[in-house]
Formats: structure tokens, C-alpha cells, sequence
């Protein structure tokens, strides 16, 4: 039988896991075996430049710090080698990097995951790596709201060059001008109405003849 110094240390290390693991957003497990040390290194280096957390683990102890944290049916799972990639902040990041990884490296094998508490396969893990990051989803938002704006200004401006170029005028300058081109018409309308007042003149004049 293991000591009790080996069994406080398992314990530790078991305890050690749950603390860390408790807080992570998602899980994908791996089967690792057979890649170069190359292949390991650029696989770890990617996951921590964004911000995922790799390490091999035994599966008796992922067997106990699960069921710790009240995750049950991850059996199958921790059968041969298991690696473990999680993160804290980044739901689909871990899922995202393994995935990529998984189609260059021949013997990277994904095995399923845990996703928001949820114990998710292997092609449900895929599906979530096929989604995009959180930093291109805040852009497309972004883009998504400010579009309307963006366009309405690319066609103000195109309009504009083009009235520049073929020396037109713009629209608000020449309703400016209307007035101004009205006012001529307005101040011929009491000169075409004067001859109007001689007939009335020479009728006043007709009448009058006869009483003499």
C-alpha cells in the first residue's frame, strides 16, 4: 500500500487541480503520443500566446479531480495518454489551437472536452474550434455597427469628387442660389400689369360723351 506521505502528496496534487481547473471555461483532452519535439514546442507556445494552459496528466488523477468537481462520463476519455488544454478566459481558444494543430500533426489526437460544464465529443469540440475568436467576433460587431455610417460617408464623398471634377456645383449651393434667380420675375410683374390701367381710362372718357 502507497504510504501516507504518498497519498497526502496525491491528495495535494488532486486538490492542486481542482482549485485550477474549477474557474476554466473549457476543456479539450488529447492523445499526444508520437510528436516530435518540435512539433510539442510549437504546440505549446501557441497555446500560451493565447493564453491556454497544457499539461500531461495521469488519468487516475483527472479520474478524481473531476468527479471533485461533479463531471461524470469523461471515462472513455482518459484512456491511454491524456493531455489536457484549458483556459480561464478564452471559451474557444483551447479548442480552436488543438484543432489546428490536430490537422498538421498527424499523431495530435483530440479525444473530446468539457464545454461550460458540459462534457462535449470530439465533433463538438471541432464545431467549437470552427467559430470565430473573440477578438474577430468583436470586430465584426463593431463593423456591423458602424457600416451604415461608413458607407453614407464613402457615397458623400464619391458625390462630391464627382461634382468636383466635372466642375459642378453642389446641391446646397445652388438651393442657395434659387432666391437670388427668382427675384428678376418678381420685380417684372408690376411693369407687364401697368398697360392694364389704360382701357379703363379710355372707357371712363367714351362715357362721358354724350352728356355734353
Amino acid at each position: 500500500m502507497p504510504s501516507e506521505k504518498i497519498l497526502e502528496a496525491k491528495k495535494k496534487i488532486v486538490a492542486d487541480l481542482v482549485a485550477d481547473y474549477k474557474d476554466a471555461q473549457s476543456f479539450v483532452f488529447v492523445d499526444a503520443r508520437g510528436l516530435t519535439v518540435e512539433q510539442d514546442t510549437a504546440l505549446r507556445t501557441e497555446l500560451r500566446k493565447n493564453g491556454v494552459s497544457y499539461k500531461v496528466v495521469k488519468n487516475t488523477t483527472l479520474n478524481l479531480v473531476f468527479k471533485e468537481l461533479g463531471m461524470e462520463g469523461l471515462d472513455e476519455m482518459f484512456k491511454g495518454p491524456t493531455a489536457v488544454a484549458f483556459s480561464k478566459e478564452d471559451l474557444i481558444a483551447p479548442a480552436k489551437v488543438i484543432k489546428k494543430f490536430a490537422d498538421d500533426f498527424e499523431k495530435l489526437n483530440i479525444k473530446g472536452g468539457i464545454i461550460e460544464g458540459k462534457v462535449a465529443t470530439v465533433a463538438e469540440v471541432e464545431a467549437l474550434a470552427a467559430v470565430p475568436s473573440k477578438d474577430v467576433l468583436l470586430s465584426q460587431i463593431v463593423y456591423a455597427l458602424l457600416f451604415p455610417f461608413t458607407k453614407l460617408a464613402m457615397l458623400t464623398k464619391a458625390v462630391a469628387e464627382k461634382l468636383e471634377s466635372e466642375g459642378g456645383v453642389a446641391p446646397e449651393a445652388k438651393a442657395e442660389e434659387a432666391p437670388a434667380e427668382a427675384a428678376p420675375a418678381e420685380e417684372a410683374a408690376p411693369a407687364e400689369a401697368a398697360p392694364e390701367a389704360e382701357p379703363v381710362a379710355v372707357a371712363a372718357e367714351a362715357t362721358e360723351t354724350p352728356a355734353e
